[in-house]
């Protein structure tokens, strides 16, 4: 039996992105919960950044504000190679399934993360479009972003613009500088219409990789926690190095390998890959 119905996959390729209610069974989720409550725990034994994802640079990557008696843990990156909870919620989650519904049926992974905002921590994410982070020869891509914690609108919830998937690549660049995130004019137009993304723990959010967003500072002493993962079609080759890269990047989801290469047409600038543990450096350097 179908996850979409007619309605939700219409409101997709309108909007560019759709609410799934309990998509993440609830021992799926306690796991999720579980393990980022004990790296949290972890993280408390250390001042900065640490870890090691495949390329050297920091798995573990903390807030300025974080300190042992409130510890600020905002990503872990590549947690499928860690958590044997987290690449069964990518290869068999119903969120995986609906995602193979509207870009499959043969679809590949390519990264995972948490993103988290502790109570008093200082991160917000500026406007931006993954698929400019990661570029791929078609645009069938899809950011699975998995509530593990309720978002509100008060606790750091993702804003996001309706529509914008149809519409330009935006440049991450400003004076020459790859800062990650849209210049102030483009992003105040996606303020005026942008809407909040909330939920309970365990629904999802199915987000158009071209889809523009972002999301505000976390107000409350509640966290919010994210578990996102992004799908491709198989035959969607990616084009640049892989910002987070997996020793799972490339593994099948869904179907089987096409064979074959499909292209789309558009024109970006090159991104950079951080130099540091995450991107939320190079949105530092935004105007």
């Amino acid at each position: 039996m179908p996850i979409l119905d007619s309605e939700k996959r219409k409101l997709f390729q309108e909007q560019g992105f759709i609410l799934l209610e309990n998509a993440i069974d609830s021992q799926l989720l306690k796991g999720l919960q579980r393990d980022f409550n004990g790296w949290v725990k972890d993280s408390i034994n250390h001042s900065k950044p640490y870890g090691k994802m495949l390329d050297g640079r920091p798995r573990f990557d903390l807030d300025s504000g974080h300190r042992q008696e409130r510890p600020a843990l905002r990503r872990v990156a590549s947690p499928t190679e860690i958590s044997s909870i987290c690449l069964s919620v990518v290869c068999s989650s119903y969120a995986t399934q609906a995602v193979v519904e509207l870009i499959g049926p043969d679809v590949r992974f390519h990264h995972s993360k948490f993103n988290s905002k502790m109570p008093g921590s200082e991160t917000v994410v500026k406007w931006h479009q993954d698929f400019t982070f990661d570029p791929c020869s078609n645009d069938d891509s899809i950011t699975i972003i998995v509530f593990v914690d309720n978002v509100t609108e008060t606790n750091g919830v993702i804003m996001l613009s309706p529509g914008s998937h149809k519409g330009p690549l935006y440049s991450l660049w400003q004076d020459t500088v790859f800062t990650g995130a849209l210049n102030e004019d483009i992003a105040s137009e996606m303020e005026k219409t942008a809407v909040p993304c909330v939920g309970k723990a365990g629904d999802v959010c199915l987000m158009h990789s071209r889809v523009a967003h972002a999301s505000k500072l976390n107000q409350t002493n509640q966290p919010r926690t994210l578990f996102i993962y992004n799908l491709i079609a198989a035959d969607a080759i990616p084009l640049v190095p892989n910002a987070v890269p997996s020793k799972h990047a490339g593994m099948l989801v869904s179907g089987k390998e096409p064979g074959r290469i499909r292209t789309t047409s558009f024109d970006i600038e090159m991104p950079e890959v951080p130099k540091d543990a995450s991107f939320f450096n190079q949105q530092a350097q935004a105007k």
